[in-house]
């Protein structure tokens, strides 16, 4: 598959009023975890043979209620906090999400009424994994043209263990649940987004989707009957457009701002299969200490991955002010996107279990409960 180049950028076109960056940070994970042994089983492999082919060890399954929202609206708490703003001045709140709690209204508006964040415009960005990296340019462009908004909440979520076969390899063993939020607003005028290149070809929309539900197929007993509510992953065709797009969007991204590989401090990617970004990043000539990789602690938790990442890299210290961020993002549609952000300094808080949880088979039931998550926070 070779996508075809339709695709959007803010450079070099004017300076906006003022620069955009990323003010704090917040992640959440729900409780429940499923390892390579829990669902080795289901899909006919072995755990070393998940380890082996896609570097994924564990995955954060939502509980039967929680939903996408639930799980946004934690990240969207914990950002703001780190942010050391008030959620009444978020004057935007975007999500981006494969996995919405309904079809209609936005799940946005479920995180706004579940989080109190009464003053923002709430709306949804739909572009699979590369979402939240869509979300941001959104919201990013907003604030710089709209001196009356201060604040954006943009929050990338799955709850993809909602939709998965358990008996599909392909998918059962990389898909899993997660929210990474940002708070974004003014920062000093040599820091945050610089350059933001977004494109999609949707000739390649087949290749990963949920074929039923839509108006397209709506749920009928012979859509139920033939499992066309889960997600399908043509996992060739997938792995064969990554391997495109993910060294032409960083070359591209170079060569657009007179840069080198070694001029970039860190590399936030999508988070598919950490495996293959390993490969691939060889294949580039990142060192693989400035590529960061979260796939084998989470899976792939679709538009929530890049903000996980970038939330990852911030608590573990390999941000300080001034790094040189480079963004990239790649999913379903099929879209892409990269970006560059220098980094200016934000507290990250991140949610995850009090302790670890039993982990259990992907065909097992999971418990209902929602005990109070850990807190981890630290500042960059």
């Amino acid at each position: 598959m070779s996508p075809t180049p339709s695709t959007t950028s803010t450079a070099p076109t004017a300076p906006t009023a003022h620069r955009i960056g990323v003010l704090g940070m917040g992640t959440y994970l729900p409780r429940s975890r499923r390892t390579n042994e829990d669902i080795a089983g289901d899909v006919g492999v072995t755990a070393d043979w998940i380890t082996e082919r896609t570097g994924v060890h564990t995955r954060h399954v939502a509980a039967p209620g929680e939903a996408a929202s639930d799980l946004a609206a934690a990240a969207v708490r914990a950002a703001v906090a780190a942010a050391g703003i008030d959620i009444d001045q978020l004057d935007l709140l975007i999500l981006a999400t494969s996995t919405p709690d309904e079809l209609g209204p936005s799940t946005a508006c479920r995180v706004q009424a579940l989080t109190g964040a009464r003053n923002a415009v709430a709306l949804d960005v739909s572009a699979a994994c590369s979402g939240w990296l869509f979300a941001a340019r959104v919201a990013r462009d907003w604030l710089a043209g709209d001196p009356c908004t201060r604040y954006a909440a943009v929050v990338g979520v799955e709850a993809y263990s909602k939709f998965i076969d358990p008996a599909d390899r392909g998918t059962a063993v990389l898909f899993a649940d997660g929210a990474a939020a940002s708070v974004l607003g003014p920062v000093a005028d040599d820091g945050g987004f610089a350059d933001f290149r977004l494109g999609s070809d949707g000739t390649g929309a087949h290749h990963v989707l949920i074929p039923a539900g839509g108006s397209r197929a709506p749920a009928s007993p012979g859509t139920l009957a033939g499992r066309r509510h889960h997600i399908h992953m043509d996992g060739r065709a997938v792995r064969d457009f990554i391997t495109e797009i993910f060294p032409r969007v960083v070359d591209e991204s170079l060569a657009r701002n007179r840069l080198r590989l070694r001029d970039i401090d860190v590399f936030i990617t999508h988070q598919p299969n950490p495996v293959l970004l390993r490969r691939l990043g060889d294949r580039i000539g990142i060192a693989r200490e400035r590529l960061v990789i979260v796939g084998g602690e989470v899976g792939n938790i679709g538009a929530a991955s890049a903000p996980y990442a970038l939330a990852g890299a911030a608590a573990r210290g390999l941000l300080t002010p001034g790094s040189r961020v480079l963004i990239a993002a790649f999913g379903a549609g099929v879209t892409w996107g990269s970006a560059l952000l220098t980094w200016t300094g934000a507290s990250v808080i991140r949610l995850g279990p009090t302790r670890p949880a039993r982990t259990v088979p992907l065909s097992s039931p999971l418990p209902s409960s929602h005990p109070a998550p850990a807190v981890q926070r630290s500042t960059s």
